[in-house]
């Protein structure tokens, strides 16, 4: 990338970036419930996925809004 880009675009990408990550984590949360019964070994997957986006999550809800949300030794 070698645009430069200002605070408040820097901002809103990051925004879009959260909103993206928690479309995602919904999604591939929906998707471990569904496959449960079925699919136990896609489950796990699906899961681990969600884990993932939820840690996207934190790492960008710590940038957009510091302190908010309360760490994992809080």
């Amino acid at each position: 990338m070698t645009d430069v880009v200002d605070a408040d675009e820097l901002l809103r990408r990051m925004q879009r970036a959260r909103a993206c990550a928690l479309e995602e984590e919904r999604a591939w949360r929906s998707r471990s419930e569904s496959l449960r019964p079925d699919d136990p070994e896609g489950s796990r997957e699906a899961a681990v996925r969600t884990l993932t986006y939820e840690a996207v999550l934190r790492v960008l809800d710590e940038i957009l809004t510091p302190g908010r949300r309360p760490g994992p030794a809080d």
